[in-house]
C-alpha cells in the first residue's frame, strides 16, 4: 500500500478535479472518495449510480447508511470514510480543509495515512502545493488550469443581477431577506443553506437547475464543490461568523465561493450586491485565482491511548512533531469530553479502556442542533449513561421521546430547519452498532421523520420565496384528499370560506405531489419493474414512468420519461436520475453471472470469451470466439463452468440467462437498442425457437438468446443439443424427432438442422417419413437454408445429397 502512487491534483475552481477523480475510481475495480459535505456526497452518489446503477455503490456519511449488499465503491464524508476497508483506489476531496480549525485534523489525517492499494488522489486548492510537497514527498503534484474565465462584474443592482445568478450571504437572515427582496423583484429564487436535509436541498437546487426558477441565494455552502449551472455570483456580504467571531472572508474564501460561477467551458462573473463593494486589489486575486500558500495544518493524534480518561485526554493534547502541523486544541468533540470528565459519576462509570472508548465515541457525536454547547453536553452524558449501564443500550422510551415530538411537519420555516438537525442526531445515534435495539427499525423511522420534516420545508420555501404563478399543478388523485365543507354561496363569509378551501387544496395537492416525488426519487430497486418491451413502472401505484430507449450502446440504455408532463422539470429530472440509475442496476443484476468475483481471477483468454458474453446478453457464437476457446487453460475452463458458462460447439452461453424472467430483461435491452418496429418478438419461456421476423437483424435474435440458423431463431441449449445429435457416431436423427427439438415442421426442421450441423448432415425428411419430398428437392431447400445463416454459422460448397470425398 505505501509504494502505490499518490496524486496531489490541484488547482482553482472548475478545473474538473474531483470528475477525474471519478472517473478514474471508476476505472479500477473498486475505490473510495471522501467529500468534504453530506450534500456533496450525495451529489456523487447521484452521479455515479446514474452511471453504474446504485448495486455497486455505498454511501456513508454520519446519519445516512446505503450499503448494498457487495458495493465496489464508497461515497462519503471524509468523517465516515471507513478507514479499515482496503480499496484499489482513494481519494481525498477539497484537501485545503486540513487547516479548517475543527475539522482540519481529519483532512490532516487522510493527508499523511490514507492511501488505495492501487492509487490515491487528494484534490484541492493550490495554495496546498508547498505543504503537500513536504508531507507527501512521493506525491505527484498535476495542476489544472481552470476551464472557463472568471472575470470581476463589479457591484449591481439586486434587481438587475443576470440570470443564473447565485446570491451569497452568510447567515439565514440575510438569506431569507435576499430571497423575500428577489420574490418581488423577480418573481422567486431557490434558498440552499447548510442545515437543510439533502432531500430539501436537491427539491430546491432541481428547482434552480431546470429553469423554474432563474435565481438562487445559498450560504458558502454552494462553495465546496456542488455542481450548479450559474453564470454569476454575488456576494450579499463579505463578513462572516466563523463559530467564534465575526470577521471578514479570506481572499481564498472568496475565491472558492466566487468559483462556482461558470461551468465547464462556460465563462462566469462574480461581483457584490450594490452598494457593496470589493477592492479592486482582492478582485484581481480571485480574477487571478493568486492566494497566499496555506502555512499550517491543523492536526491530532491519531493514536489515542483508551487505558483511562486521563490518557485520553493526555493523547488528545499530544504536539505534533512537525513545524508544518499545529495541534487542534478546541475541537468540538474534545470539549466535550473535557466538559463530561469533570463529572464525577461520567467518571465513575469510564473507568475500564471499553467505558473510555464508548465515552469517546459519543462525544463525537455531532452537534447539528448549534444551540448551548451546556445543552449538547448534557444530552452526551445522558447517552453515555445510558450505554454504560446495566442494559448497555439507550432506553427505547427515553429515546422514543425524544424523536416523537419531533415527528411534527408543521411550523415556520426555522422551526422546521430546527427540528431536522434534532432528528439527525438521533439518525446518527441509531447507525452505531449496538446502541439501539432493533436499530433499522429506529434508522427507518428517524429517515422517515426527516423525510417529511424535508418534504413541508421544501412546500413553506416554495411559498415564502417564489411566487405562486404557473406552480402548483395537481398529481390527479395520488393521494386521499379530505372531504371538502359545503359553501353556501348566499352566505356573508361563503366566497370567503370558499377562496380558502381552493387554496388548502391546492396547497395539500402540492404536498402530495412532493411526497409522491419523493417516493419515487427514494425507491428501491425491488419497487419498480420492466416489462419486455421496456416500459418502467413504479410499483407502489402501477404507473409507467419512463420508457428503456437506445443509448450509446446495448448495455447503456436511456430512459425517456412517460406521462409526466404535469409535474415541474426539476421533479422529472430527479425522477429521471432515478430511473437511469435503476437501468443501470437492470444490466448489473442481468449480468450478474458474469461479473462475480470469480470473472476477475480469469486468464485473458476466458476474459475475453466473458467480455464476448456481455456484449450478447449471455450468448455469443462459439465461431466468433474461437481463439479464446482454443487459448482456454483446463483452470480456466473449470471457473467457467462454475460460474454458470457452458462452452458448446456451436455457442457459448449461460443458462440460467435462457430462463423467464431473464428472457424478459434482454428483449427490454434489445428492444431499446433496436427501436421500434425492428425488435424480435420475445419468446415465451416454453418456445425452443421462433420463425425469423423479415426485417429483424439476426444479431437482436442472438442477444436474446436464440441465434438464428435457417429460418429460425433457435434457444442457445437446442443448437447444442442438435449439433451433439448430429455428430453422434449411430445413426443421425430422423426429421420428426429434429422437429420435436427445434419445435417446428419436419421440412423445416431438416433445413433448420442442415444450418445447425454445417458438414454434420440429419437424415432427410423424405427417408424418415416413407416419401414426400425428393432428394434434390431436399437439397435445394437445405442450400437455401444455408444462404439465409448468420454470419459465424459455418458455410460449405457442397450441396446437402452430395458426398464431398
Amino acid at each position: 500500500m505505501q509504494g502505490s502512487p499518490v496524486i496531489a491534483a490541484l488547482g482553482p475552481t472548475n478545473t474538473g478535479k474531483t470528475h477525474r477523480a471519478i472517473e478514474r475510481m471508476l476505472e479500477h475495480d473498486s475505490g473510495m472518495i471522501g467529500l468534504p459535505l453530506r450534500l456533496l456526497a450525495r451529489e456523487v452518489y447521484d452521479k455515479v449510480t446514474a452511471r453504474i446503477g446504485e448495486s455497486r455503490v455505498a454511501l456513508v456519511t454520519g446519519e445516512e447508511k446505503r450499503v448494498p449488499r457487495k458495493p465496489d465503491y464508497w461515497i462519503c464524508t471524509v468523517e465516515a470514510m471507513p478507514m479499515d476497508r482496503e480499496v484499489d483506489f482513494l481519494a481525498v476531496d477539497e484537501i485545503q480543509l486540513a487547516a479548517h480549525d475543527q475539522r482540519g485534523h481529519v483532512f490532516t489525517e487522510r493527508l499523511l495515512e490514507a492511501r488505495g492499494l492501487r492509487e490515491t488522489w487528494f484534490m484541492g486548492a493550490s495554495t496546498m502545493r508547498p505543504l503537500v510537497s513536504e508531507l507527501v514527498p512521493t506525491a505527484k503534484i498535476l495542476e489544472y488550469p481552470r476551464l472557463s474565465k472568471l472575470a470581476f462584474a463589479g457591484a449591481e443592482k439586486l434587481a438587475r443581477l443576470p440570470s443564473r445568478s447565485a446570491v451569497v450571504a452568510f447567515s439565514m437572515a440575510e438569506v431569507y431577506e435576499v430571497a423575500e427582496r428577489l420574490r418581488a423583484l423577480r418573481g422567486g429564487a431557490a434558498v440552499v443553506l447548510g442545515a437543510l436535509s439533502p432531500r430539501t436541498r436537491n427539491a430546491q437546487v432541481a428547482m434552480f437547475q431546470s429553469g423554474e426558477v432563474d435565481l438562487i441565494v445559498a450560504t458558502d455552502a454552494i462553495g465546496m464543490g456542488l455542481n450548479l449551472d450559474v453564470r454569476h455570483v454575488a456576494f450579499a456580504a463579505l463578513r462572516k461568523f466563523d463559530g467564534r467571531e465575526v470577521r471578514e472572508l479570506e481572499p481564498a474564501e472568496l475565491g472558492q465561493i466566487a468559483g462556482r460561477a461558470g461551468r465547464y467551458t462556460v465563462d462566469g462573473t462574480f461581483g457584490t450586491l450594490a452598494p457593496l463593494a470589493l477592492p479592486q486589489g482582492l478582485a484581481n486575486s480571485v480574477q487571478e485565482h493568486k492566494f497566499s500558500a496555506v502555512r499550517k495544518l491543523v492536526w491530532r493524534s491519531s493514536n489515542l491511548d483508551m487505558s483511562s480518561l486521563d490518557a485520553l485526554l493526555g493523547s488528545l493534547r499530544q504536539a505534533p512533531r512537525r513545524r508544518m502541523l499545529k495541534l487542534q486544541d478546541d475541537a468540538e468533540d474534545a470539549a466535550a469530553l473535557l466538559r463530561l470528565a469533570k463529572d464525577p459519576a461520567i467518571r465513575a462509570r469510564a473507568r475500564s479502556p471499553e467505558a473510555v472508548e464508548l465515552l469517546w465515541a459519543v462525544c463525537r457525536i455531532p452537534d447539528y442542533r448549534k444551540l448551548l454547547f451546556e445543552s449538547h453536553v448534557a444530552l452526551l452524558g445522558e447517552i453515555f449513561t445510558q450505554l454504560a449501564g446495566p442494559r448497555g443500550i439507550i432506553d427505547e422510551g427515553w429515546m422514543n421521546a425524544r424523536v416523537s415530538e419531533l415527528d411534527d411537519p408543521g411550523g415556520d420555516i426555522d422551526t422546521l430547519i430546527a427540528r431536522i438537525a434534532a432528528i439527525r442526531t438521533w439518525t446518527y445515534v441509531s447507525h452505531r452498532s449496538g446502541w439501539v435495539k432493533d436499530e433499522s427499525v429506529w434508522q427507518e423511522r428517524t429517515s422517515a421523520i426527516e423525510d417529511r420534516l424535508s418534504d413541508a420545508l421544501h412546500e413553506r420555501l416554495v411559498q415564502r420565496f417564489v411566487e405562486k404563478a404557473g406552480r402548483g399543478k395537481k398529481t390527479g388523485g395520488r393521494g386521499a384528499s379530505a372531504k371538502k365543507p359545503k359553501v353556501d354561496p348566499s352566505h356573508p363569509f361563503g366566497r370567503l370560506l370558499a377562496l380558502k378551501l381552493a387554496a388548502d387544496s391546492e396547497h395539500a395537492d402540492e404536498i402530495d405531489e412532493a411526497r409522491w416525488v419523493e417516493a419515487v426519487v427514494s425507491a428501491g430497486h425491488g419497487q419498480f419493474s420492466i416489462d419486455a418491451g421496456g416500459r418502467i413502472t413504479f410499483e407502489d401505484d402501477g404507473k409507467t414512468l419512463g420508457q428503456l430507449v437506445r443509448g450509446p450502446n446495448l448495455l447503456l440504455p436511456d430512459v425517456k420519461l412517460v406521462g409526466l408532463d404535469e409535474h415541474g422539470a426539476g421533479a422529472r429530472a430527479r425522477i429521471l436520475r432515478r430511473l437511469v440509475a435503476f437501468a443501470r442496476d437492470f444490466v448489473e443484476e442481468l449480468l450478474a453471472p458474469l461479473r462475480g468475483g470469480p470473472a476477475r481471477q480469469l486468464g485473458g483468454a476466458a476474459r475475453g470469451i466473458l467480455y464476448q458474453l456481455e456484449q450478447g446478453l449471455g450468448t455469443t457464437l462459439a465461431e466468433g470466439a474461437a481463439e479464446q476457446i482454443g487459448e482456454l487453460s483446463p483452470e480456466d475452463r473449470d471457473k467457467l463452468a462454475a460460474m454458470g458458462v457452458t462452452v458448446g460447439e456451436r455457442v457459448v452461453y449461460v443458462p440460467a440467462l435462457l430462463r423467464g424472467g431473464a428472457l424478459e430483461r434482454r428483449a427490454a435491452l434489445v428492444a431499446a437498442f433496436a427501436g421500434p418496429g425492428k425488435l424480435p418478438r420475445c419468446p415465451r419461456p416454453s418456445d425452443v425457437s421462433v420463425p425469423v421476423e423479415r426485417g429483424v437483424d439476426p444479431r437482436f435474435y442472438m442477444t436474446i438468446g436464440y441465434p438464428v440458423f435457417g429460418s429460425r431463431a433457435v434457444r442457445s441449449d437446442v443448437v447444442e443439443r442438435v449439433y451433439a445429435a448430429l455428430g453422434a457416431e449411430d445413426e443421425a436423427p430422423a426429421a420428426g424427432r429434429l422437429a420435436s427439438w427445434i419445435g417446428c415442421p419436419a421440412r423445416e426442421a431438416f433445413r433448420v438442422a442442415m444450418a445447425i450441423g454445417g458438414g454434420r448432415r440429419p437424415e432427410e425428411p423424405h427417408r424418415a417419413n416413407g416419401g414426400g419430398a425428393s432428394a434434390s428437392g431436399s437439397a435445394q431447400e437445405g442450400s437455401s437454408a444455408r444462404a439465409t445463416a448468420p454470419h459465424g454459422a459455418e458455410q460449405r460448397d457442397e450441396r446437402p445429397g452430395q458426398r464431398s470425398d
